[in-house]
């Protein structure tokens, strides 16, 4: 039974808050409400003509009486409970509309997870906020939250309500500064933001930090696809992330890797699955790394200025698609590095910045949150919302794609205070230091998080500073990284190869320096894409003389790197040395691999291949990366020749003998002193003719003798090609064996080519 419904001062202030756009409790009007006889039931449906209640079957149960002009319903229904199940048929001036009061449904959040959200510890936040795909009173929909804590209104809008929003105010828990509404019958793909009037009054539309898919730019709407399903780990992904294990990893830029050939349009992840995964596989690297894949609105950034971290980027295809390709990776043995960058994002106006009017996500002071290099802003790492909700990425990340790595970009960036600023333009610490210890704090709980996870996962920190223990655990007071980029290596060996040859015997320490800091960290050796752009050439471009010098001094190097201990990192493009910079609108020069490239390029991707393939399957060039029994300099003070020499050591005892000549001269009659008498033999070499080399070498058995050399009881007399290096290795005997060593192998043998194996 409908009555005429009166309103009250209360009424009255509800109303006029809702038509501003100020109510922070919409639900405490609107919707169901129990009432002395029955119930009430209100709405605020801006342009409707009428509304009439109805039943599960549609059938008319009472209309709604039009209690302000300003377009808000209502009706009392005696006898009736606030469990009732009922819908709303609204007639507008051109169409009439079967729909669910959103105000009628509850909230998905309970006191629990407001808790933990506030307290920064709730492990999966998002589980909780975003947009999910929901059933509430069997009734289907997505439940929307945000974090907004200083707005004073936030609606959901989106293709469901016109973009208006007026129509859909959310609930404010004000215990967490969380908003959320359940919106039925919402489907799989809507469009979507959040409309925020903001701390001072303005209305800012923002895309969803938890979005789990977004618009492709210049659009930036954030897409409701529903939380993607958990991937489950293995024991053979677990451990390929040993630091007993080989990894070599090829770092790529799925922009730019390969492009459609008739339009130079990006490939979608399905086909970059197809393509890259067997090249991969072939080449014998173990990791891939992609580089930044969380939305991003400038193509120029690469990725490194996210606007949506929850979200695989729109470029390539649909999450689904990224699914897709790193599936293809794992079925191959393949294990997936996803570059994450937490230490900024940009200032574009759909993202963080700013979000409810005040500094939410980013410091105040621009001392603390701008970065002043590359025009973004500095999380502020205290809040515990903010922590919370980039070490829940990272777990999303590894969760729900199955990304077995996490590369931090720009951990110094993130853990010193004065971070490329001058005197003055910085504030220190409580203590008075420049270390940003809200955010070394987040990186030791986020590290911490991911191994109490047990989900196989490793961090791996791009630190270029000599900051201690970043691959320390908590309890020695580190950071907590299974492995850091070796930023020092990679500059003094750089420095070095640029260098003619002529002079490197004054700069010989370059190459040897870094064995005097090698174990105080679990270093990867990298070559990445930052050492092949902004006017520092490309790999093959570094190196000096004339082309098959460079070619030469390209291959030694690599060979000297794959011999050092530390994990592997080689950027696309690097392995076949393409001769410009990396440019990320177009692909790589994979022409050069065929007539164009004059068997140059072609030569040094074999060459790449047969390292990795070789590396892989020794395990004195892995296992012991990290402890000093894996190594020992044979010869380490030729500077004069500028000849280097090293033994890599497995744990059984196995060994391999690295020897570089890094000037154009052939060294004949070069002596090394050896640790065990045995038959010795060349098994790569990076002069072979095979990868465009002069072809010299030592063919067949190589002599050792009991002659003392280089503090050793025993010696070898090799033959050094020019710019070269060589894996030599041994296969023991007894002393009465020696006089066969030296006339076993026949003059045919002598002969042969040396090919890689």
């Amino acid at each position: 039974m409908k009555k005429t419904i009166n309103l009250s001062d209360k009424d009255a202030l509800f109303i006029e808050q809702l038509s501003l756009g100020l109510c922070k409790d919409p639900f405490a009007f609107l919707g169901i409400h129990a009432v002395a006889k029955g119930v009430i039931i209100r709405a605020y449906l801006p342009e409707a003509l009428t509304v009439t209640i109805i039943d599960e079957q549609a059938n008319p149960v009472a209309q709604m009486q039009k209690i302000d002009d300003r377009d808000f319903f209502a009706v009392e229904l005696s006898g009736k409970k606030t469990d009732l199940s009922y819908r709303l048929l609204v007639e507008y001036a051109h169409i009439t509309l079967d729909i669910e009061d959103p105000y009628r449904f509850q909230s998905h959040f309970s006191d629990f997870d407001s808790w933990l959200l506030s307290e920064g510890s709730h492990t999966r936040p998002y589980e909780k906020l975003g947009a999910h795909l929901v059933t509430q009173n069997e009734v289907g929909g997505i439940h929307f939250s945000v974090w907004a804590p200083n707005a004073k209104r936030v609606s959901v809008v989106g293709d469901f309500n016109f973009w208006d929003g007026r129509r859909h105010p959310m609930r404010y828990h004000s215990n967490s500064g969380i908003w959320d509404i359940f919106i039925p019958n919402a489907k799989k793909g809507t469009l979507y933001k959040f409309e925020i009037l903001d701390h001072n009054g303005k209305l800012r539309l923002k895309s969803d930090p938890y979005a789990f898919f977004s618009q492709f730019r210049p659009d930036t709407a954030s897409v409701a696809t529903g939380l993607p399903a958990k991937i489950e780990t293995n024991e053979q992904r677990r451990k390929a992330n040993e630091p007993d294990q080989p990894i070599s990893i090829y770092e790529v830029h799925l922009g730019s890797w390969r492009r459609n050939l008739e339009n130079n349009y990006w490939l979608n992840y399905q086909e970059i699955a197809d393509e890259l995964i067997p090249y991969v596989k072939e080449m014998g690297f173990t990791h891939i790394e992609l580089l930044p894949i969380s939305e991003f609105p400038f193509d120029g950034s690469w990725g490194y200025q996210p606007t949506g971290l929850y979200a695989p980027t729109s470029r390539f295809g649909s999450p689904d698609g990224l699914h897709h390709l790193i599936s293809k990776a794992h079925e191959a043995g393949i294990n997936v590095i996803l570059d994450w960058v937490v230490g900024h994002f940009p200032t574009d106006e759909h993202g963080l910045a700013y979000f409810d009017g005040t500094h939410l996500y980013e410091h105040s002071d621009p001392k603390e949150g701008y970065h002043q290099d590359w025009n973004t802003l500095i999380f502020n790492y205290g809040r515990h919302e903010v922590q919370n909700y980039l070490s829940g990425n990272a777990l999303y990340w590894v969760e729900r794609f199955g990304i077995d790595a996490l590369r931090v970009d720009a951990v110094a960036s993130m853990i010193y205070r004065d971070y490329s600023r001058k005197d003055g333009e910085w504030i220190p610490n409580k203590y008075g230091g420049r270390e940003n210890l809200e955010a070394i704090d987040f990186l030791r709980k986020t590290n911490t998080m991911l191994q109490a996870e047990n989900l196989g996962s490793i961090t791996i920190a791009e630190e270029s500073t000599s900051f201690a223990g970043v691959t320390h655990c908590l309890k020695e007071n580190g950071l907590g990284f299974d492995y850091k980029w070796n930023m020092g290596w990679m500059n003094d060996t750089l420095r070095y190869m640029s260098t003619d040859p002529i002079y490197r015997k004054y700069h010989h320490n370059l190459m040897t320096f870094g064995m005097m800091y090698q174990y105080s960290e679990k270093f990867m050796l990298p070559l990445s894409h930052d050492e092949v752009v902004h006017g520092k050439y490309s790999m093959l471009g570094k190196m000096p003389g004339d082309c098959w010098q460079q070619f030469a001094n390209l291959r030694a190097y690599y060979g000297y790197m794959w011999g050092y201990p530390g994990k592997k990192l080689l950027f696309m493009g690097n392995e076949f040395a393409q001769g410009r910079e990396w440019n990320f609108q177009e692909s790589l020069d994979w022409f050069l691999l065929g007539e164009e490239g004059g068997g140059w390029h072609k030569g040094m991707l074999s060459w790449v291949r047969d390292l990795n393939h070789l590396y892989t399957k020794t395990p004195a060039l892995y296992e012991l990366d990290y402890s000093p029994d894996g190594f020992e300099w044979l010869v380490v003070d030729d500077a004069e020749r500028s000849v280097f020499a090293f033994e890599r050591k497995a744990k059984k005892g196995n060994s391999v003998i690295v020897v570089s000549n890094f000037t154009p001269v052939v060294r004949e009659n070069y002596r090394i002193g050896v640790n065990q008498l045995g038959e010795y033999k060349e098994i790569l070499n990076s002069d072979s003719i095979y990868y465009m080399g002069s072809n010299v070498g030592n063919f067949g058995s190589i002599i050792c003798e009991e002659l003392p050399s280089h503090n050793k009881p025993y010696s070898i007399n090799l033959t050094l090609p020019p710019l070269s290096t060589l894996f030599i290795v041994c296969e023991p005997c007894i002393h009465s064996n020696k006089t066969k060593l030296n006339t076993k192998k026949t003059a045919a043998r002598n002969t042969k080519k040396t090919k890689g194996k």
